[in-house]
């Protein structure tokens, strides 16, 4: 992938250099394991990496403890506008890793850091694509006389920017098109490196099933459905829902994810007759548990650039139910019938349902397309996955 005006990197050869151990400031506003996709892989990397590398991690919400890491608390002093915040939460990293470290590496919208992983749509794709003449013209005087949608993308701007070599890390190989249909420069400057596993765990045994049922107060009988998310609308809870209402009793919904969106869906379930067949589990430190505990994993979502959880539910052994990759970043990697069931649309309730209701009944179904997830799992593991983030560290390293 290269532009006539974009910095190559040096790909590593029989001459490289041995590796060193280097000091690397890591940024992540939210270090949390029960956070969402993108904090579960900056935690991830840092694990892995800190065996070999002096890892310092700069958030301002911290819930992690490993040996050799080493913790800094940015303030927060304006929680709200969040756009103020992420000016704030860049100028403060900025001044703390200026100077000091070998790898700056962001996670987050800010200017600084030869390596920048991004786990988001970009936001001039999300206003402006698609957009020409008028339209076009309009969403651009909405974007600068909007203070927020101005930092945003001015931070954005500078993050995508190329001055010094740097490397910007996409989470999934869909993501590719649409961050160059916005920043077609950096095509020489990208490369993909997927959320990954710790371990492939492998299907839960009936005992096993029920214990980490009755752990999590879940009934012991009953085909059970996981939905993990942290933001219920954009991941499909309001589909799920619509679609359980058509499936039999004995299946029930085990919600895990941010508590404090659940009001407007317990409402919803209630409306449909469902109260005593969704269980909100709340934000749980370790998921083990709930993926234990289900049958399968529905991911209707809307939008996800790759989706971590249907990659950590199939290293679990559970069939899942997907939406396609123009919605679903790993469903690019997936074929429908063989390791998922692949949804076109996440809005189809009754398309939803008919897959569920599958897994449901079929049990050579589940048991097939449950080895095939493990088998796909197998192959997208942290610990072959930190060593490619290692090797672009060092070669940012040696064209300093």
């Amino acid at each position: 992938m290269t532009t006539q005006n974009s910095p190559m990197l040096p790909t590593p050869g029989p001459d490289t250099p041995p590796a060193r151990r280097l000091r690397i400031a890591v940024l992540n506003r939210q270090f949390l394991a029960t956070g969402g996709g993108a904090e579960r892989y900056s935690i991830a990397l840092v694990e892995h990496l800190a065996a070999h590398h002096e890892i310092h991690v700069f958030a301002q919400a911290i819930d992690h403890d490993w040996p050799g890491v080493i913790y800094h608390r940015v303030s927060q002093p304006f929680r709200k506008p969040r756009w103020v915040n992420q000016l704030w939460y860049a100028s403060a990293t900025w001044w703390a890793t200026r100077r000091g470290f070998d790898v700056v590496h962001s996670h987050e919208n800010t200017w600084h850091g030869q390596v920048q992983t991004v786990h988001v749509l970009p936001i001039k794709y999300n206003l402006l694509h698609g957009l020409t003449g008028a339209r076009r013209a309009l969403r651009w005087f909405k974007i600068i006389t909007s203070p927020r949608l101005l930092a945003y993308g001015l931070l954005e701007r500078s993050r995508f920017s190329l001055a010094k070599p740097r490397c910007m890390v996409l989470t999934s190989q869909t993501l590719v098109a649409q961050t160059l249909q916005a920043y077609p420069h950096c095509a020489a400057a990208i490369e993909v490196i997927t959320p990954g596993v710790e371990r492939v765990v492998g299907a839960a045994t009936m005992l096993q099933k029920m214990a980490s049922r009755r752990t999590l107060g879940l009934p012991e009988s009953g085909f059970c459905i996981l939905l993990v998310a942290n933001d219920y609308r954009k991941k499909g809870l309001e589909t799920l829902l619509a679609a359980l209402a058509q499936l039999p009793a004995d299946a029930y919904l085990a919600v895990v994810g941010n508590p404090a969106q659940k009001p407007p869906f317990k409402a919803q379930a209630q409306a449909l007759g469902l109260a005593q067949r969704v269980y909100f589990l709340g934000a749980l430190r370790d998921v083990a548990t709930a993926y234990q505990s289900a049958d399968c994993l529905a991911h209707p979502t809307r939008e996800d650039t790759f989706a971590m959880v249907v990659l950590e539910a199939m290293a679990h052994g559970l069939p899942v139910v997907v939406s396609a990759a123009r919605y679903c970043g790993i469903a690019a990697l997936l074929t429908n019938e063989v390791n998922a069931l692949v949804l076109d649309d996440p809005l189809d309730a009754a398309a939803l349902s008919a897959a569920l209701g599958r897994f449901r009944q079929d049990g050579s179904l589940r048991q097939r397309i449950s080895q095939a997830a493990l088998a796909f799992a197998q192959n997208h593991q942290w610990a072959a996955l930190a060593r490619r983030q290692a090797q672009i560290y060092n070669r940012l390293v040696a064209i300093e």
